[in-house]
């Protein structure tokens, strides 16, 4: 039980502190964000957890292939807010895009066998 409490602490002190640094500078915000934190701290608690190097692998494969598939989403969503259109319509259609993606991933994964 104390494990999953400290993980959930370490994971919101990682975003809180990302937001808190956008609201000082937005560049410095997105690069917290865009740092493999959550990924890299999630394969140290598999790794913890297992020790098996092939979930492992296979984690750190799938987070990438994931991470491709939704990248067009932040493009959709910047360029929206750039053009004014609000928030809330602007964050429904990254996520649209995102889902669209990550269904195109899931289909292309059983396709291909990737590990997703």
């Amino acid at each position: 039980m104390w494990q999953l409490a400290i993980k959930a602490l370490v994971s919101g002190v990682l975003i809180a502190a990302a937001s808190e640094a956008a609201r000082r500078n937005p560049g410095w915000g997105g690069l917290i964000a865009s740092l493999p934190l959550t990924s890299l701290l999630a394969v140290v608690w598999l790794w913890r957890d297992t020790h098996d190097p092939a979930r492992a692998a296979d984690f750190m494969a799938g987070t990438a292939l994931y991470v491709i598939a939704a990248l067009p989403a932040f493009g959709v969503m910047a360029a929206m807010l750039k053009k004014g259109v609000g928030f809330a319509p602007s964050l429904t259609v990254a996520c649209i895009v995102a889902m669209a993606g990550y269904l195109v991933l899931m289909w292309a994964g059983r396709r291909f066998g990737l590990p997703v």
